[in-house]
């Protein structure tokens, strides 16, 4: 009995041993470099927002943490590498909303499930859409042209950066609400969709503050209004559609996840880490100046993210389905 009695305590021991070991490496966390991916080119929006969020957050963690651009097939190459790493909170994903958003609407044979692959860390950034059109557009505010819209149809050319991109599922909200159907002229990206912009090859774009408030700021396009609640502090000439009565209100937003799987413990350390980023002075003043702004304290934890994702998801797809079923 002795014995036995033994070898069940040495049991015991060992499962308490066992149990008690991932509390503790999480406690750890992190004891080497964190990479994220960022599924996009470097240069454009979410890279930029990604690396002014990091940066701060590596900080706070101890320890670098790595940008790695895997850009592609509108963010799902990225999207599905980090879907598939280890979780062990050691690979995280800087997404928007094109690859967990529009991807799984647009995207036939898509790798990775938006919901249940992922674990949502926080929200980075909001940055709203502005409406812009070529300088010499004839319309001088935005009830022009909306007139204009309206009266000359598929003979006004819409550029974007692509289906499911940000620009094009903006522009999808603001024409269906304003009854427009212009023609579609998509882009490889919103860089040249904006260059033919400015270059007269097209009429208007709908796209993120970040990416064109520099060109609306030099008159290189005209801005005729923004998806935000207010008026934006580097764009204070542009109304708001609730100014013109028109309901076209939505951010463009970013966040980071990890692999399902990775312990609560670590998603709580990144988590606060993010909340700590974003409470910096200094990169609030970054993101503000690109036309971006700050989520609320309210928004940025792990659960509350989630359900904004999922009201994202539930609010879009709807659209983009008659989108994809009208091409």
């Amino acid at each position: 009995m002795r014995r036995g009695a033994g070898v069940r305590t040495s049991i015991v021991i060992a499962m308490a041993l066992v149990a008690g070991a991932v509390p503790g490496r999480a406690q750890d966390y992190p004891s080497r470099p964190i990479t994220v991916i960022v599924p996009f080119p470097a240069g454009g929006a979410s890279d930029v927002v990604a690396r002014i969020v990091t940066n701060q957050m590596s900080k706070t963690l101890g320890q670098s943490i790595v940008i790695e651009n895997v850009g592609g097939a509108g963010g799902t190459i990225g999207s599905a590498r980090v879907a598939a790493a280890a979780p062990d909170g050691y690979t995280l994903l800087a997404a928007a909303m094109g690859s967990h958003v529009a991807a799984p609407v647009l995207t036939p044979n898509l790798k990775y499930d938006p919901i249940a692959d992922f674990v949502p860390i926080g929200i980075t950034a909001h940055s709203p859409a502005v409406v812009i059109a070529r300088k010499d557009f004839p319309a001088r505010d935005l009830n022009e042209f909306v007139a204009v819209l309206r009266q000359q149809g598929s003979a006004v050319k819409q550029a974007h950066g692509g289906v499911g991109s940000s620009s094009h599922m903006a522009c999808l909200l603001f024409t269906k609400e304003i009854g427009a159907r212009p023609t579609l002229v998509a882009y490889r990206g919103s860089g040249p969709a904006l260059n033919d912009l400015m270059g007269g090859h097209v009429d208007f774009l709908c796209e993120q503050s970040v990416s064109v408030a520099e060109q609306v700021l030099a008159g290189s396009v005209k801005a005729y209004v923004v998806s935000a609640g207010e008026r934006l502090a580097n764009l204070p000439d542009v109304p708001t559609a609730r100014e013109a009565g028109i309901d076209f209100q939505m951010s463009i937003w970013a966040g980071l996840f990890a692999p399902r799987g990775v312990p609560p413990e670590v998603v709580a350390r990144l988590a606060d880490a993010l909340d700590k980023a974003l409470d910096d002075t200094d990169v609030r003043q970054r993101l503000t100046q690109l036309g971006g702004s700050i989520p609320a304290k309210a928004e940025r934890n792990p659960a509350a993210f989630d359900r904004f994702v999922r009201a994202e998801i539930a609010r879009w797809t709807p659209l983009l389905a008659a989108s994809r079923a009208e091409q």
